[in-house]
């Protein structure tokens, strides 16, 4: 599996015929469609700083879900160089600020949308498929684009790699329990942790996703992550993981 030192997008389905994206070297942005430029409200520093971040952590109020959660990804998406605030809409409520990092890494999310001015991004936070607006024309925000695309089908339990739309390789994989399902729809991977003992695996790939059958896991917050597994034929699987909690 070579995507681990990247931020990749992938679409978990219940059957075969989608797939998603994984963000590698930097391009040009997903391009926007032509509509009349929108601002943010001004809003004083006090209430920006009571806003939520937008972390596997966290469980925001009033952000749009994802209107197609199973839609092919186009490749682009954003980093904040510096924290991001979020809004319900172009020009609507902000629900939270997106930092620079998450787990360590630098925060890399895509790009689901776009107009002019403004990105709409898929967040890591609780409820599963939380959208959010982000103003690109403020400042502070780098976009790129992969050609790299991740699909994992859950009844076949394959994970397959596609570069520029072809076929790099695919894996067998473990899914969720019956009691603890994968949930599906189009996600990405938050970042790359080497656990402090390595049991069963050397990286665990936590998602943007969250179990729908446990609130908390073992003290964390029931993150679904990829992970090895000791039997070589299934080099990754689709699984909560307690020790996301920790880093």
């Amino acid at each position: 599996m070579i995507v681990y030192g990247v931020l990749a997008v992938i679409t978990l389905v219940a059957s075969c015929g989608t797939d998603t994206a994984t963000n590698g070297s930097p391009h040009a942005a997903s391009p926007s469609t032509a509509t009349p430029p929108i601002r943010p409200a001004p809003m004083a520093a006090e209430k920006r700083g009571r806003l939520p971040r937008a972390t596997t952590f966290t469980r925001l109020r009033g952000a749009p879900k994802d209107a197609d959660p199973l839609r092919p990804w186009d490749g682009a998406v954003a980093h904040p160089t510096e924290p991001q605030m979020v809004y319900a809409g172009p020009g609507g409520p902000p629900v939270a600020v997106l930092p620079t990092t998450q787990m360590g890494g630098a925060t890399w999310v895509p790009i689901v949308q776009a107009q002019q001015g403004w990105v709409r991004v898929l967040l890591p936070s609780r409820p599963n498929e939380s959208t959010g607006w982000i103003h690109s024309d403020g400042g502070g925000l780098q976009t790129a684009y992969s050609p790299y695309r991740v699909g994992i089908d859950l009844s076949a339990r394959r994970l397959t790699l596609f570069r520029a739309g072809h076929q790099v390789r695919s894996w067998a994989v473990a899914v969720g329990a019956a009691a603890t399902p994968t949930p599906t729809g189009r996600t990405f991977l938050l970042a790359a942790l080497s656990p402090p003992d390595p049991t069963y695996t050397p990286l665990i790939l936590p998602l943007g996703l969250h179990s729908t059958s446990l609130d908390s896991f073992d003290g964390g917050p029931s993150t679904i992550a990829l992970h090895g597994w000791p039997d070589k034929s299934e080099a990754f699987s689709s699984s909560v993981d307690g020790s996301l909690v920790t880093a």
